[in-house]
Parts: C-alpha cells; sequence; structure tokens
C-alpha cells in the first residue's frame, strides 16, 4: 500500500503495482496453485484406497474397544468419510499456513533481490551537476542485476565526461570571446584618453578594432558551424543533394592559394570523383578547415598533398602536410574543441574548432575520420562518407587549377 499525501494525489491508500509485489503475487500464486492440487489429489487418493473390501463375507462384523459389534461395510465406509474430512480440512488449513509463509518469504526474497535497483532509484534521484561522481558500486552476485548497476554506473561515467567537455567548451568559449572584445575595449579607451592623439592614431586604433572584430566572427561563425553539424549528427541532415569531395576541395585550395604561395609550399594533388550525398556547405567547410589547418601549421618550403577518390563504398579524402612534429598520443585530442596542436588558447593560431568541425560534419554524415602523426613533423587526416549513388556531373579532377608557384601536380 502506498499512501499519498502530496497535494496533487487523491488521499487515501492506492495500491500500486510494483515489481515487488508482482513478484511476490505471482510467487504466492503458484505455491498456493501446487499446494492446492497436493491437496485434492491427496483427498481423492483416501477416497480411492481405503474403500470398503469386496472380500468380506455378507453379514461380517466389526467388534470395536468399547464391546459394540458393528456391520464391516458400513464401518469402513464411515471410516473413508471421516478419512477424508480431516484430510481435507488439515490440507487447507496446513495450505494456508504454507500460502501466508510462503508469500512472506517471497517478498522478503524478492526485496532483497531488487534492492539494487531502489539503490539505481535514489542514485539517480540524487543524481545532479554537482553529483556526477556517485556511483552503485553493487558488489553482489553477477546477475541481471549486477549488469544493470554496471551499466548504470558506465551511463554516469558517460554523462560526467560530457559535462565535462561541455563545461570545458564553455569556458574555452568565453574566453575566447572575451579577448578580442577585451582588445577592442583597450584599444578604444585609450585612445579616447589620449588628448592628443591625432588621425593616424584613430587609423591605428581602427584597424585593431577591425581585427578583434574579425576574429571574434569567425569565432562565432565557426561556433554556429559547429552547433550546427553536431545538432545533425546521428540525424538526417536538413539538406541532402549530390555533391563531390573533389570539388569541394578545388575550391578551398583555391580559396588558400596566396597563403600557400607565401610559404612557397609543394601542393601536390590527386583529386579523383568522390561523390556524395549531404550538405554542400558543410562538406566545403570540412576539406576548407582540413586545408587551412594543413597550411597554418605548415613551415617555410614545406608539403601539403591532397588525395579524393572511392574505396570499398567510401568517398575518401586525404589531407597530409610536414610541420610541426606531433606526438602519436596527442593526436585524438586535436579533434577536441579549442585544441591547437597541442596547445590550448593560444590566439595566434585560429579559434581552435577546425578539426572539431570536420569530426562533426564526418558523424553528420555518417562518416569517420582519422588522423596520423608524420614521421618528422605533419599530420595526415583521412575522411571516409558513405558513396553517392550516382557519379558526379562534373569530374573535379579536370577542374583543378594549375596554379604557378604553388607546384600542383
Amino acid at each position: 500500500m502506498t499512501v499519498y499525501l502530496g497535494r496533487n494525489k487523491r488521499p487515501g491508500f492506492t495500491l500500486r503495482p510494483t515489481l515487488r509485489l508482482r513478484l511476490t503475487l505471482l510467487n504466492g500464486i503458484l505455491l498456493v496453485g501446487a499446494g492446492a492440487i497436493l491437496v485434492l489429489l491427496a483427498w481423492l487418493l483416501v477416497g480411492d484406497v481405503m474403500h470398503p473390501s469386496v472380500g468380506l463375507q455378507p453379514g461380517s462384523t466389526v467388534t470395536l474397544t468399547d464391546g459394540r459389534s458393528v456391520d464391516a461395510a458400513q464401518w469402513q465406509e464411515a471410516l473413508v468419510d471421516q478419512a477424508a474430512r480431516e484430510m481435507l480440512v488439515k490440507g487447507l488449513v496446513a495450505l494456508f499456513a504454507i500460502g501466508i509463509i510462503g508469500i512472506a518469504g517471497a517478498y522478503a526474497v524478492a526485496g532483497r533481490a531488487l534492492r539494487p535497483l531502489h539503490i539505481v532509484t535514489q542514485t539517480a534521484r540524487r543524481l545532479g551537476e554537482e553529483t556526477l561522481d556517485q556511483r552503485i558500486k553493487y558488489s553482489g552476485a553477477d546477475d541481471e542485476v549486477a549488469e544493470l548497476a554496471r551499466t548504470f554506473d558506465a551511463m554516469l561515467d558517460r554523462l560526467a565526461g560530457a559535462f565535462e567537455s561541455q563545461k570545458r567548451f564553455v569556458a574555452n568559449a568565453s574566453h575566447e570571446l572575451r579577448t578580442p572584445l577585451a582588445v577592442m575595449r583597450t584599444e578604444i579607451d585609450v585612445t579616447l584618453s589620449d588628448d592628443e592623439a591625432d588621425v593616424a592614431e584613430y587609423r591605428r586604433m581602427a584597424k585593431v578594432v577591425r581585427n578583434a572584430s574579425e576574429r571574434a566572427n569567425g569565432l562565432v561563425d565557426a561556433l554556429l558551424v559547429l552547433a550546427r553539424s553536431e545538432a545533425q549528427s546521428g540525424r538526417r541532415l536538413v539538406r541532402k543533394v549530390p555533391a563531390d569531395m573533389a570539388i569541394s576541395v578545388t575550391n578551398a585550395l583555391s580559396a588558400v592559394k596566396a597563403e600557400a604561395e607565401r610559404l612557397k609550399l609543394d601542393v601536390t594533388t590527386d583529386l579523383q570523383p568522390a561523390p556524395v550525398v549531404g550538405d554542400p556547405s558543410l562538406l566545403d567547410r570540412l576539406a576548407g578547415n582540413l586545408i587551412e589547418n594543413a597550411i597554418r601549421y605548415n613551415h617555410l618550403l614545406g608539403r601539403l598533398w591532397l588525395r579524393t577518390g572511392t574505396l570499398n563504398g567510401q568517398a575518401r579524402l586525404v589531407v597530409g602536410n610536414t610541420g610541426y612534429e606531433v606526438e602519436p598520443g596527442d593526436v585524438p585530442g586535436l579533434f577536441e574543441p579549442f585544441r591547437r596542436g597541442g596547445w590550448e588558447r593560444t590566439g595566434s593560431r585560429g579559434s581552435g574548432l577546425g578539426l572539431s568541425i570536420v569530426r562533426a560534419v564526418c558523424d553528420a554524415h555518417g562518416g569517420t575520420v582519422t588522423a596520423v602523426a608524420q614521421a618528422g613533423g605533419g599530420l595526415e587526416v583521412t575522411v571516409s562518407l558513405p558513396t553517392a549513388d550516382a557519379t558526379p556531373v562534373v569530374a573535379a579532377s579536370a577542374a583543378v587549377p594549375r596554379a604557378k608557384g604553388l607546384g600542383v601536380a
């Protein structure tokens, strides 16, 4: 029985069909049913076995202990009736007692067996942002309840990791946005407080503010793309049209041609058609981020290689570069937000969201992305997405510009 005393509950007693009560009732019904069948069989056996013997001679008598003589057949029939009645009454009494004891025992056993479930419930009720470190830590028998407890603890580990990652993401995003805003405010305050500031000083201040605003705007755009990609991860894309990753690479390479020429990079391309179905704007951002990172973290006279094509039903994009040495153990962390080649919160090298956006776009398209640190420095990133059924109309390999000074092959 459960008493509801809340304002929104109807007062009175309400029978709550809990799992413990249902298990107890099931065990009680089975126990009482089996006992009733045994009592009925015993009662029938008494009536069948203790019947008057057909071998008695007519007129046979039986002398009782009190000296009375009665007809043997009548005496035996009376004895059978009395034994059957006593058997039935005592059997029902025993069945009632056994039923009560069995139901009470089943209720206790079910409660003990379901105790870990109550612990799970209480832990879930106590959970909050500040109590995600609590665990069940079940130490009983290795049964289904133990499996449930381990699964619940594993889920809490994932939730705690997600909350911690979210906190770190918000803190980093706040820091990244605060920096350009602080730069703009400082420059404006310093310039306005200088009574002798001339037009040249105001121009210099305007350039600094413009650069800081561009950095803040780029960070906001990157955050929006990341949020949009992660929102579509594991679900159907809002926009799904035929696209070719080779064309995305071509467009991204054209956009960074000046920077590649400045570093005098040796760019090698092998762009075969890589048809996919997805959001072209997200795919363009994916290719653009990979190529921009490959150039940003490269060095003078370095190398950049780009390959697209299909393999085993997957459209593949490979972007590799020379550059700073990356520890193999640091490679998985590069796909976390605000990680820049192993350094966090270094404003000189982008927003630190490039590879995070790449991973989110891959997830949204049902693909994968992997990275391998190169011996001597640099990184090679491989993106694999499901290929489209239709072949793209434009052959991307024919559209690759042979820019002078890029060394495009």
